[in-house]
C-alpha cells in the first residue's frame, strides 16, 4: 500500500481518536508526527480489540494476529502496518514494546484486579510505559541509558491518572484496577467485589488522594525526561503529560467528581498546556489563564484549531526532516 496514503490514514485516525495525545503529537515536525501517528494507530487497534464486544476466544485470536504482524510488518498490505514499517525503518522504534502492549491487553482479558500497587505497576508498564518507550524511539534523547526508564515512569503516571479518571466506567464494566490492599487500607474493600460499589465520602476521597499522590511523584520523576529531548520533542511529551497532570490535579482537588463520569479538560485548556510546553514553561501547572478562560480564549481557540487540524493537503509527502 502507498506509504503516503498510509501515513495520512494513521494521522487522521490519531487526530480523531487521540483526544489528548494529538495536542502533543501536533507539536512535532512532520516526519516525527507521522511516525508517532503510525505507532498510535497500531496501539489503538490493539486497544480496540481488548475493549470491543468480540467473544473472548476471538479477542485472543485477534491479538495473536496483531502480534504476528510485528514479525514482518512489510508483508501486510494494511495502512497501519505499512506506515509503521516505514517509521521503524526511519527511527529506532523498539517494536518489542508493542508486544508488551499486547501482553497488557491480554492481562485485561484474564485478570482485572490487582492485590498490590506493585502488581498494578506491571500492568501499567505494559499498556502505558511501553508507549512511552515507543515514543522515545522517535523523539531521540541525549541520554539513551537513562531516558527509557524515565519514559516508562511517565507512562505509568499517565496510566494511574487514567485509572482514577475511569473508576466509575471501569467498575460499571466489571473492572477494578485500584489495588485490593489500598481499598482495604481505606475500608473500601467491598468495592473490589462484583456486587460492591464506590460511593462518595471521606474514605473514597482519601483513597483517591492517596493514589493521586503516587501519580504525582511518578510525574515528577518522569518529567525529568524532558531536558533530555530536543525542543520540539520535549514540547510534545510535555503537552501530553501536562494534560494528564492538570487532570490529576483536578481529580485530587475534588475526588468524588470521578463517580459522576469520565472527566476531561476543555479544548482551550489543552491548547493552553500545549502552548506552555512549546514555550518551555512548566507543563500541567495551573496558570493565570486557567482561572480566567476569557483572557486566553482568542489565542487558544486559534491554537486549538491549528493543533487539531490535519496536514494542509490531507495527505503527507515525506521529504525527511
Amino acid at each position: 500500500m502507498d506509504v503516503d496514503a498510509s501515513y495520512a490514514y494513521c494521522e487522521r485516525l490519531t487526530r480523531n481518536q487521540a483526544r489528548n495525545f494529538y495536542y502533543g503529537i501536533r507539536l512535532l515536525p512532520e516526519p516525527k508526527r507521522l511516525a508517532l501517528s503510525a505507532v498510535y494507530a497500531f496501539a489503538r487497534e490493539v486497544d480496540d480489540i481488548g475493549d470491543g464486544d468480540l467473544p473472548l476466544e476471538t479477542k485472543v485470536a485477534e491479538l495473536g494476529r496483531m502480534r504476528a504482524q510485528l514479525e514482518d510488518l512489510a508483508a501486510y498490505r494494511d495502512p497501519v502496518c505499512t506506515a509503521l514499517a516505514d517509521a521503524a525503518h526511519r527511527y529506532p522504534i523498539p517494536l518489542s514494546a508493542l508486544d508488551e502492549l499486547i501482553d497488557g491487553v491480554e492481562m485485561d482479558l484474564k485478570e482485572t484486579q490487582y492485590q498490590t500497587f506493585e502488581e498494578l505497576t506491571v500492568y501499567c508498564r505494559c499498556v502505558a510505559g511501553a508507549v512511552g518507550r515507543l515514543s522515545l524511539g522517535i523523539f531521540g534523547s541525549t541520554d539513551p541509558e537513562r531516558a527509557p526508564e524515565l519514559a516508562d515512569t511517565l507512562g505509568i503516571a499517565l496510566q494511574v491518572t487514567n485509572i482514577l479518571r475511569d473508576i466509575k466506567e471501569d467498575k460499571d464494566n466489571g473492572r477494578v484496577y485500584l489495588p485490593r490492599e489500598d481499598l482495604a487500607k481505606f475500608g473500601l474493600e467491598d468495592a473490589w467485589e462484583p456486587e460492591g460499589a464506590f460511593v462518595p465520602g471521606a474514605a473514597f476521597d482519601d483513597l483517591v488522594r492517596f493514589e493521586g499522590e503516587r501519580a504525582r511523584r511518578l510525574f515528577d520523576e518522569g518529567l525529568r525526561l524532558l531536558p533530555l529531548l530536543d525542543r520540539r520533542s520535549a514540547a510534545s511529551a510535555g503537552a501530553m503529560a501536562g494534560i494528564y497532570r492538570r487532570l490529576l490535579t483536578r481529580i485530587v482537588a475534588e475526588p468524588s467528581v470521578v463517580l459522576t463520569g469520565r472527566q476531561s479538560l476543555p479544548g482551550w485548556e489543552k491548547a493552553e498546556i500545549a502552548v506552555r510546553g512549546l514555550s518551555g514553561l512548566p507543563v500541567g501547572e495551573r496558570s493565570a489563564f486557567t482561572a480566567v478562560p476569557q483572557n486566553v480564549a482568542r489565542v487558544t481557540r486559534s491554537t486549538e484549531k491549528f493543533l487539531m487540524r490535519g496536514t494542509r493537503s490531507g495527505e503527507k509527502h515525506f521529504k525527511g526532516e
